[in-house]
């Protein structure tokens, strides 16, 4: 008989279907039935490298209901497991017309502390901390984003080392960091069998991307590390590895039952005995060509849409051509992002749908299982996942600006190898290390935001540095929606002083100086300054030669003149939520803090073989828009700060 390995995953969720993924240790039959009713689905499970998996589809469900399920493999129930004392596993499905979604955001998270260990340097895991509310019967989000970072390739446990040990020397590359797809199997092990985190993510759908750590840090951050990187003999199986199993862990998730009829290399997976050979090759050929694969992806909760961008994969590394996104990633975002908004600005013409058709093995150009209406028509709010951040401090933005020209050549060859290594030793590679890129971003949600039909609010979710903030940008013109960068890192990870000390400083006057200075030395822009003229060297410069990775400096006359802080710098284990009801936003941060044993722990209990609970304390609650907005700010008006 099977037995059940890892999940259930619940994964996407509408008015009345959902997807469940699940690991298990053999070939069978997996069902999932509802109670009460008929709802349910069943689907036999498919083969990567020895290791077998189901995705099944649960229809018949009923909208704004939250209806109990379980899981059978042959026959046999395996879920809930056998004596637990965990909840039941549920499936809240939203109700028609009613425009409220809460979204939970965060990313870099190491797996929780092993069950022996009673000291975690990090600190306690926010997400497990918000299972442990969820458990106690207290607030849960309708869906969690995971925003990069699930698990660590490169900075393996004590756990996962011994078993790497016991497959292979690790004084040989690639030492003690995963090797292949059965080593990150590992990985996930690891993260996702936490008991409670276990169950939050078998009854809260979740949506996820990479970043660089779920394959190795500083991936894809130039072209001579990926060519020195391909001149290894162990990248291969690290890269196919890496993408294969994140095709299998997370990406076929982030996908709606009607885009996963269509996807092809699914259809292929789940004819063969053995889809390790298909699933291969379609990442062998993703990776050497980006243009054949779409890790990007669109969902629609209601009247939000939610935009995941992949930052890494996407990437034109060219040191003349640089881009964050390639030129069809960049026009399917701009044509998800403007359907439904009409004109740009009063008299102009709305933008162009650039974008083309569905490539192999991807998501679709809008969420096929959400209703018509939301597909193609206005909504009330933009979320755009992106694992990096778009809005860094002044300081840091200047810094990998200043980087990214002397790595392109401005001051000669001596400073681009200077910048080549600084920037691997920095981690330059944030939108401000794609200048082009970052001043497309800016151009398309200035006009989203300025649209006939503009949200209330245009957010950009991210992650990756290890603390959270919100910021602001100011426009070159009036906009009708409130644009936001809300930043939140890490779930559980870390940070040393002196990078908490160097964020800070990022935001300082001071730090503004050291900005200018530096684009002044590479011959780029900083925050508030004035646009210089273009880079001789790129030729003229375009919305659309932006769009499609053009090199150079910054483009003149740019849609984002400036940027503040209006809350943060916050160093902790953290989520952020988005509280959306309507036309109104509430954003909350909160952060994890242990509970010492006998503390009274408002919606906490006992970590299972940890003896040690965990809570989140609200830092942040503050209203974004509220029911009726006032008419917006002019361009020109004065920014908030402070926190």
């Amino acid at each position: 008989m099977s037995r059940l390995r890892l999940g259930p995953l619940l994964r996407y969720v509408d008015e009345d279907t959902a997807t469940i993924w699940i690991e298990t240790d053999g070939p069978c039959e997996a069902e999932v039935r509802c109670d009460p009713g008929s709802a349910g689905g069943t689907a036999h499970t498919w083969q990567i490298a020895g290791h077998h998996y189901a995705l099944i589809t649960v229809v018949g469900l009923e909208p704004g209901t939250e209806t109990t399920y379980r899981l059978l493999l042959d026959g046999t129930e395996v879920w809930p497991a056998s004596g637990s004392s965990l909840p039941p596993s549920t499936i809240r499905t939203p109700a028609p017309g009613t425009g409220a979604v809460d979204v939970a955001f965060g990313s870099c998270r190491w797996a929780a502390r092993p069950s022996a260990s009673s000291h975690d340097p990090a600190g306690p895991d926010a997400l497990d901390a918000l299972a442990q509310r969820a458990i106690a019967g207290g607030e849960r989000p309708d869906v969690l984003l995971l925003l990069g970072d699930q698990v660590y390739a490169d900075e393996t446990s004590e756990n996962v080392r011994e078993q790497l040990a016991a497959r292979r020397d690790l004084s040989e590359p690639p030492w003690s960091q995963v090797a292949d797809f059965g080593e990150y199997t590992l990985l996930y092990d690891e993260s996702w069998t936490d008991p409670e985190v276990r169950w939050l993510l078998s009854t809260v759908p979740s949506c996820m991307i990479f970043d660089d750590h779920d394959v190795i840090d500083d991936w894809n951050t130039s072209e001579s590390w990926r060519s020195e990187m391909r001149a290894t003999g162990w990248w291969r199986a690290r890269i196919l590895g890496g993408l294969a199993s994140y095709w299998v862990y997370q990406h076929l998730g982030n996908l709606s039952p009607g885009e996963l009829a269509e996807d092809p290399v699914f259809a292929a997976v789940r004819a063969a005995e053995d889809g390790t050979d298909v699933l291969y090759e379609f990442v062998e050929r993703a990776d050497r060509d980006p243009d054949t694969a779409r890790w990007s992806y669109r969902r629609d909760f209601g009247r939000v849409r939610l935009l995941i961008v992949d930052t890494r994969a996407a990437r034109v590394l060219d040191e003349q051509q640089r881009a964050m996104l390639g030129k069809g990633e960049m026009a399917w975002l701009r044509e998800q992002v403007l359907t439904g908004t009409g004109p740009s600005h009063p008299g102009e013409a709305p933008g162009p749908g650039l974008g083309p058709g569905p490539r192999s093995g991807t998501g679709t150009a809008a969420s096929a299982g959400a209703p018509a209406a939301h597909r193609d028509g206005s909504y009330d709010h933009l979320l755009l996942g992106t694992s990096l951040p778009w809005l860094l401090p002044p300081a840091i933005h200047g810094t990998e600006a200043w980087n990214a020209a002397l790595c392109r050549g401005v001051r000669g060859e001596r400073w681009a190898r200077f910048g080549e290594r600084l920037r691997r030793a920095a981690d330059l590679e944030h939108w401000a290390a794609y200048p082009q890129s970052f001043e497309a971003l800016g151009e398309l949600l200035e006009e989203v935001a300025g649209a006939h039909e503009a949200p209330a609010t245009v957010c950009v979710l991210s992650g990756d540095v290890h603390h959270a903030y919100v910021s602001e940008p100011r426009f070159d013109r009036p906009v009708s929606s409130r644009v936001l960068q809300l930043t939140c890192s890490p779930m559980h990870n870390s940070i040393p002083t002196a990078m908490r000390a160097g964020f800070r400083f990022g935001w300082s006057r001071a730090g503004r100086a050291l900005g200018r200075v530096l684009a002044r030395h590479g011959r780029t822009w900083s925050p508030g300054a004035h646009r210089p003229a273009a880079d001789p060297r790129s030729g003229p410069v375009t919305t659309a030669t932006a769009a499609g990775g053009a090199s150079g400096g910054t483009a003149p006359g740019s849609a984002v003149v400036d940027w503040k802080r209006s809350g943060g710098p916050w160093f902790g284990n953290q989520l952020m939520t988005l509280r959306l009801r309507g036309r109104s936003a509430e954003l909350t941060l909160e952060q994890a803090r242990a509970v010492p044993e006998g503390a009274d722990s408002p919606g906490g209990v006992p970590g299972a073989g940890r003896g040690l609970r965990s809570r989140l304390e609200q830092v942040l609650r503050r209203s974004l828009v509220e029911t009726h907005p006032s008419p917006p700010p002019s361009a020109n008006a004065p920014h908030p700060t402070g926190s």
